[in-house]
């Protein structure tokens, strides 16, 4: 059965500009159209955007997803069994924060001050941008200079938005690693792509070629390999090899 963009939209919960825009940029063009010329949209054409839906929920960019898509060995059941992963992880991410908020609740209530480490462990401890001595070291460039500027601007609310943001992609990458992928499998350079621009938002700007740097750093300093290795054995090696790899199919 087929439906019409207006029909498509209100079934998925979109807008009818949405839709436009998803067909104008070749990330979901409708299979046919009427004799009047209007988007007609069949089988195919819902679960493909249902899984754009499920990407987008998960903060995939449009550029990213499009990749993803119109990959030739593209599989729907494999990038189902992905977006589940990525998703039970973000579960336990936000049950995690509900315990938080809970105890933060719980301490109130009762009286009770918790110690800094008590009220922001759920938050994690680890800065990219603490590191950015050692990327200005070894690659010239204005990395700290920038890392500075930028952070100095940030509010409690920024700084939680970036780790939780940072957190997810090192779970993603985890996720991958255990489900036994392999670190030069599309799925892990997109989210090596992920990685670097995160990094290049919050922190400093982050060529292909600074993020392989970073990677090769990753395994070479203690302080990097300890930090991933916390969410898996051998992480801290995948992530350099996929960073290389999403370097390479850029041409840098």
């Amino acid at each position: 059965m087929s439906l019409t963009v207006g029909k498509m939209a209100e079934l998925a919960g979109v807008t009818v500009r949405t839709l436009h825009h998803y067909d104008d940029f070749g990330l979901l063009t409708p299979s046919t159209r009427s004799a009047a010329g209007y988007r007609l949209y069949g089988d195919l054409d819902f679960e493909r955007l249902q899984e754009i839906l499920f990407y987008r929920e998960l903060g995939f960019g449009l550029d990213e997803i499009k990749t993803i898509l119109q990959d030739p060995e593209h599989d729907r059941a494999r990038a189902l069994r992905h977006q589940r992963d990525l998703l039970e992880i973000r579960k336990d991410r936000l049950q995690t924060m509900i315990e938080a908020v809970e105890a933060a609740l719980d301490a109130h209530e009762k009286g009770i001050t918790m110690s800094k480490e008590e009220m922001f462990e759920v938050f994690g401890d680890f800065d990219p941008g603490a590191f950015e001595a050692e990327v200005e070291e070894r690659w010239a460039g204005s990395a700290l200079e920038q890392s500075k500027r930028r952070t100095s601007t940030y509010g409690k609310d920024q700084w939680k938005e970036a780790m939780a943001e940072g957190e997810s992609i090192v779970q993603a990458f985890a996720a991958e690693l255990e489900n036994g992928a392999v670190p030069e499998s599309l799925e892990a350079m997109e989210i090596a792509e992920r990685h670097r621009l995160h990094i290049d938002r919050w922190f400093y700007e982050c060529s292909h070629e600074m993020h392989a740097g970073l990677g090769t750093m990753y395994v070479a300093d203690a302080r990097f390999t300890e930090y991933y290795e916390k969410y898996a054995a051998g992480l801290a090696e995948f992530v350099k090899s996929a960073i290389h790899a999403n370097r390479g199919r850029h041409g840098v």
